[in-house]
Order: C-alpha cells, then structure tokens, then sequence
C-alpha cells in the first residue's frame, strides 16, 4: 500500500499523529455528528490497522478499549505501519444509551451504506468510502447486548486465512469461526479483500473489567504479530477454537436464573439453570445438550419463550 495516507483531503504524514474529524449529518436540532479519527503513523511503512469500537452505541466496553489505548499512549511508537483509531462510530446511539441510531437502525446491518441516507446508513457509508478503502484489516470491539453477557472472545470470518492468522495472535480465551451475515461491516469489508476480526466482551451500558483488558492485550498482540510495536503480552491460557455455536433458548416464559454463567465447560445433562413461574408453581430446570463451553449468557431475570438464555460453543475435533 502507498506510503500516502489522506483522510477527507487531509494528507497525515508518516511519523506523526493526528486527529481528522468527518462529518456524518446534522441532526433536527441542528446538532452535528462528527467522527473523531485518531491516526498514528511511524516513519516506515507497513499494515494500515482499524481499531474501532462504538458501532453499537450501547456496548460502552468497546468504546473504553479504544479510548484507552490512545490514553495509554499505544499507537505513539510504532516502528511500522499505521493505525486509525476510531473510539465511538455510532454517537447518536452513545448519546441516548441505545444500540442503534436515530431511525432505530443497526449500523452494523447497515452498511455498505449510503451517503444521502439514513443515519445509520450514513454512518456505514462514512466508513466504508472514507476509511475501509485505507485499511489492511481492522479489530471492531462489540459487547453483547440486550443484558447479553459475552464471555471474552474474538469472532473471525470461516475460510479466510489471514483473519484465522490474526485471531490467534489476538489471542482471546476463545476463538470462534463465524459465516459473516449480510450488510455488516465485516461483509462489506472481506467484500474489498480487509479482514475485519469481531472482539466480544461483555454486555451493554455496562464496564467489564476482565474483558476491557482481554481486548486492550489483544490488540497489542496483533501489533506485535505485524511488527508494528515493540513489546508483546502472552496470554494467561491457551485459546480455545470453536467452529460451532449454539443458543439454548427457554421452553417458557418465567423468571430466569443461571446456575453456570459464561466461561464455564459444561456436560450434557449438567443443569445450568432454571425458569419458574412468579407464582411458585412450577419450576422447570434447563440442561447443557452437548458438552461444551458457555460463551455467552442472558442477564434478564424475566424472560419469553424462545428468549436465548446461553450460547454454548463446542471445540473443534
């Protein structure tokens, strides 16, 4: 790639940071919503690297892992290459503590966008014409949502090899091949040959420390992978890979309890919850299918039928 790097007509030259400012829209109360881009660049050449967090503007987690980062002083040193850091892409849904946007939109279904558009169309297609086409792959920083608690892990697309590559230098307690789902910037972006590597931690408008350090370490290890940075962090165990996921979902409606919460391997037949009426009528208890690990968890007391309550992840054979 070009050792040029212009970001809205603005040419960021190697070995120094700045900070460029894109305009998204101009919301009804004349409001503007402007993009804050941080981009480091060392003097040499290498990958160009997305760190982004805030697509979903309630997964607060991701927008601290980002926002630390340039805190900490990262991206100061890099011996190669290029980093944009992007802390919070949907400020409209930061703002009113809500996953989407104005319009009550996904980004991330979004996209490839459109520039006259909705705002979540906007915001996409800010992204994909001004940044994607930049970039040599990016790390995206989500939490689950709707009282959706993601253990630690870092999702990446089935059959590409350089993503495959980056997740396990990333080096989250799990690694999960995932298809890629239509409209989403990880799509839009393999679409244009930029792996984009999905970090999961977490749950909405709620700090994690344990998965704020695990995306924080992730991303340093990448660095390090790529040559970018000096200094590389091992990580405490061994990654465990999964190619199939499932949700076991509740047979009624009721109030819900965990007794096995997200991180833990579980049994078939081991009982990992229970869902009673308010009544105290009845109570039917929920079992693990197939062994496995708990990958992610409903928090929600109060549940429907067919509600997700826990994501099981089985290791590859």
């Amino acid at each position: 790639m070009s050792n040029n790097l212009v970001i809205n007509k603005k040419n960021i030259e190697p070995g120094s940071h700045e900070i460029v400012r894109l305009n998204v829209a101009r919301l009804p109360s004349g409001t503007v919503i402007n993009l804050r881009i941080h981009v480091y660049r060392s003097k040499n050449p290498g990958p160009v690297v997305l760190v982004q967090g805030g697509v979903h503007g309630d997964e607060i987690n991701g927008v601290e892992i980002v926002r630390r980062t340039i805190e900490q002083g990262m991206f100061k040193n890099l011996k190669r290459g290029s980093v944009i850091a992007i802390p919070l892409l949907n400020i409209y849904g930061f703002i009113n503590f809500s996953r989407d946007a104005s319009e009550g939109k996904d980004v991330n279904r979004s996209f490839p966008g459109n520039m006259s558009g909705s705002l979540a169309s906007r915001v996409a297609g800010t992204l994909t014409k001004k940044i994607l086409p930049l970039i040599d792959f990016g790390l995206d920083f989500h939490t689950g949502g709707s009282a959706r608690y993601n253990y630690p892990q870092i999702r990446y697309t089935k059959g590409d090899k350089k993503a495959e590559e980056l997740a396990k230098a990333f080096g989250a307690p799990y690694l999960i091949e995932k298809p890629n789902i239509p409209k989403t910037l990880r799509k839009v972006a393999m679409g244009m040959n930029k792996p984009i590597l999905v970090f999961e931690g977490g749950e909405s408008l709620r700090f994690d420390g344990v998965s704020i350090e695990h995306g924080l370490a992730g991303i340093q290890r990448v660095l390090f992978s790529e040559g970018m940075i000096e200094n590389d962090i091992a990580p405490l165990t061994e990654p465990i890979h999964f190619e199939k996921t499932s949700w076991i979902r509740a047979d009624r409606s009721g109030l819900f309890r965990w007794f096995q919460q997200s991180g833990a391997k579980v049994s078939v037949g081991e009982p990992l919850g229970v869902l009673n009426d308010p009544y105290g009528e009845t109570a039917i208890r929920i079992f693990a299918k197939k062994d496995g690990y708990i990958i992610g968890h409903n928090n929600t007391p109060v549940v429907s039928q067919g509600d997700a309550l826990f994501h099981i992840g089985y290791e590859t054979e």
